[in-house]
């Protein structure tokens, strides 16, 4: 039985703790959270110990790590556990800072040990066959993907202060989606944003409603939009387009059924928010971590993904505020 620590039991460490324990071969033994409520929540759910974060790095039994922590400590908790021996995974992004992101890298390549990033939209069912049926040549040679990512809502001002903004919070699992269908790196990024939504949002010096478009050194184009107000819930669409044809995958409802009468067609809304709709893949994507942990080969997001996440994300904002395209240097 693999044994993991988890570092935050707010609203995703509490998805991800029950994600675990719907997973045979592991548990979470150990909890470290501030708050008395979420740790008592994760401690109901998993049936852990609360303790602190040098416990949980200074523990032989513990194998792993979960960081579902604020995104200003990501960077500091990995080091720790990178140095501690434990194989890590982390929400994302790892740090707002490139910088500091590749001192953390070091750390970790340093250690040897294995750090997985929560892109968990690689773990979708949908996701993944798109890009099974791209491997298999179905689409021919991808020319065009098209990403739509909507929320339901925004998240308070408060927390939007410290995510590092759409680009760096919402649009970086879409960037990661992007490198991961085009199989090639981006060499340049033109976005724009408008605060449309709420004038808050305006005054924390970020958009809510905001474009990109990529360009790979092939000429293979990504195009991605975001808004953080769709009044009919949670959508999320890709479509791949290619020399053969296209595919597509799109939103998920609580059931597939369409009634048909005299007043048109009625179907079941849209899920509500990434909880609901992403479920099954935050489930798949720590079973890999544990089978990581088991010693099976398990294809995974990994800190360079993350960085080159971060890196886009850095480049759109860049060119969301200057109005120009943004030619990125790889390295």
């Amino acid at each position: 039985m693999l044994k993991l620590g988890l570092l935050g039991a707010g609203r995703i460490g509490i998805t991800h703790a029950r994600a675990v324990m719907s997973v045979p071969d592991a548990t979470i033994s150990a909890i470290f959270d501030p708050v008395d409520a979420a740790a008592a929540a994760a401690i109901k759910i998993t049936g852990g110990k609360r303790t602190t974060v040098q416990e949980i790095m200074a523990s032989p039994d513990i194998d792993g790590v979960i960081i579902a922590t604020p995104t200003d400590l990501h960077a500091e908790q990995i080091e720790l556990a990178a140095r501690a021996g434990k194989a890590i995974f982390c929400e994302k992004p790892i740090d707002l800072s490139i910088e500091r992101v590749r001192q953390c890298l070091e750390t970790v390549d340093k250690s040897g040990v294995t750090l997985m990033v929560g892109f968990n939209r690689r773990f979708d069912k949908s996701f993944g066959r798109l890009k099974a049926e791209i491997e298999k040549g179905s689409v021919g040679e991808v020319e065009l993907v098209q990403i739509i990512s909507r929320d339901p809502a925004a998240p308070p001002v408060e927390y939007i202060k410290r995510s590092g903004g759409i680009f760096r919070d919402m649009m970086i699992h879409d960037f990661d989606m992007a490198r991961w269908l085009l199989g090639e790196e981006i060499i340049e990024v033109s976005a724009t944003g408008s605060a449309l939504t709420d004038p808050a949002i305006a005054d924390a010096d970020d958009y809510d409603t905001a474009t990109a478009t990529l360009r790979t050194k092939s000429g293979k184009i990504a195009v991605i939009t975001n808004s953080r107000r769709a009044s009919y819930g949670y959508d999320q669409r890709i479509e791949v387009h290619g020399s053969l044809g296209m595919a597509e995958a799109g939103n998920h409802r609580a059931t597939s059924v369409t009634v048909a009468t005299g007043d048109g067609y009625n179907c079941d809304p849209l899920l509500d928010f990434f909880m609901e709709r992403y479920a099954d893949a935050y489930r798949a994507e720590l079973q890999s971590f544990v089978k990581l942990l088991s010693g099976e080969q398990v294809s995974i997001p990994d800190g360079h993904d993350g960085m080159s996440a971060l890196k886009l994300a850095d480049a759109a904002l860049e060119s969301a505020n200057q109005g120009r395209t943004i030619v990125l240097h790889q390295s």
